[in-house]
């Protein structure tokens, strides 16, 4: 099958495949959108049945990015990296370093269409290593650093956005959440969520920090195949794609659906299946776009504003309830509006080269 016809092109500016014998890499980093700037997204470790699977993921993970960062009004486009787990090594026995010194010059061959930060699998060190090949890369832990803790930050911030249009108020004191995966954003989530008064429930296929969440934040540790399912105001999935689906659906009880993994619905037709059950959901791209807000600030300016950042976050509280407000008005998915805000400020140009 031709690139051009595959089903999640959707027009992408540029999609680059690199392979790299001696360190074992094999990487796509796909360039959705360019119009407002350069394509910023994070870079993704992942062990894929596929390569198929792998040029999927790149693809829909670099559209996302491209609405997300539009909707966000940043001085980016869009665009996402994935690294295959070397799959010709022994488990883990690959030189980690050497492989992603590689990456970075992959990184540095698309000649600054594209920067790349953390996403799921990799670290604050693997950005380290990427740099010495590359000067495009943000999120070092010296300059605006993890993009984690914004990231929850935001999602907590959409959350009580939510409980407001669904409940009538924002609080959390007497509000039940189940996290559907704790990795750094979803336990920094779980920590606001406890904070502001939310008991909650759990799930990770991790045992030791689903412990840790039972005796830090009093949580409830629930199977992960059972996490959709709890009895709760609000299911937030911050684990990997596609938790939103038609097996799941039926028994989600949760009357809000809001978290940040990306992807969630795993389907675009999941929007209305969701709607009509009575759910309200927030668009993903919408509500976790804190830890490219975070990222923005490092490449688009010249220094680390963490004021500029909150600022932002504030637009996304404001841009959330205007994705509810219309939604509800005008009788749509919540998706679908935030699709329309995208297109809109996607088709906006900038001048950056």
């Amino acid at each position: 099958m031709s690139i051009f016809s595959h089903p999640d092109f959707d027009g992408h500016e540029a999609v680059h495949a690199f392979h790299d014998e001696a360190s074992g890499l094999r990487a796509f980093i796909a360039v959705h959108n360019t119009n407002r700037g350069p394509a910023s997204g994070g870079t993704r470790f992942w062990s894929y049945a596929s390569d198929a699977d792998a040029l999927t993921d790149a693809l829909r993970l670099s559209r996302a990015m491209s609405y997300k960062n539009a909707v966000a009004r940043l001085g980016i486009g869009g665009g996402k990296g994935v690294i295959m787990r070397p799959a010709n090594f022994a488990s883990d026995q690959f030189d980690r370093e050497a492989l992603f010194r590689a990456y970075g010059r992959a990184v540095n061959d698309v000649a600054g269409t594209y920067v790349t930060a953390e996403d799921v699998g990799v670290s604050p060190a693997d950005m380290v290593t990427i740099k010495t090949q590359t000067d495009f890369v943000a999120g070092l832990p010296d300059t605006s650093g993890d993009p984690s803790p914004v990231t929850a930050d935001g999602v907590f911030r959409g959350i009580r956005v939510a409980l407001r249009h669904a409940f009538g108020s924002d609080t959390l004191e007497g509000r039940s959440v189940a996290v559907q995966g704790l990795g750094h954003v979803g336990y920094a989530l779980a920590e606001h969520l406890s904070q502001a008064g939310a008991s909650l429930i759990v799930a990770d296929i991790n045992d030791a920090v689903t412990a840790r969440a039972k005796s830090e934040l009093g949580a409830k540790i629930v199977a992960t195949d059972a996490i959709h399912a709890q009895p709760v105001d609000v299911f937030s999935p911050c684990a990997l794609g596609g938790a939103i689906n038609a097996k799941t659906l039926p028994q989600i009880t949760a009357k809000i659906i809001a978290g940040a993994a990306n992807n969630q619905l795993a389907t675009p037709a999941m929007a209305e299946h969701v709607a009509r059950a009575g759910k309200l959901y927030a668009p993903d791209y919408v509500i976790n776009a804190g830890g490219i807000i975070n990222v923005d600030a490092e490449v688009s300016y010249d220094r680390y504003d963490p004021e500029w950042v909150r600022g932002k976050l504030d637009e996304l509280e404001e841009t959330m309830d205007e994705v509810f407000t219309r939604a509800r008005k005008e009788g749509s998915t919540t998706s679908a509006i935030a699709e329309e805000i995208g297109r809109m400020r996607l088709a906006e140009r900038r001048d950056w080269r």
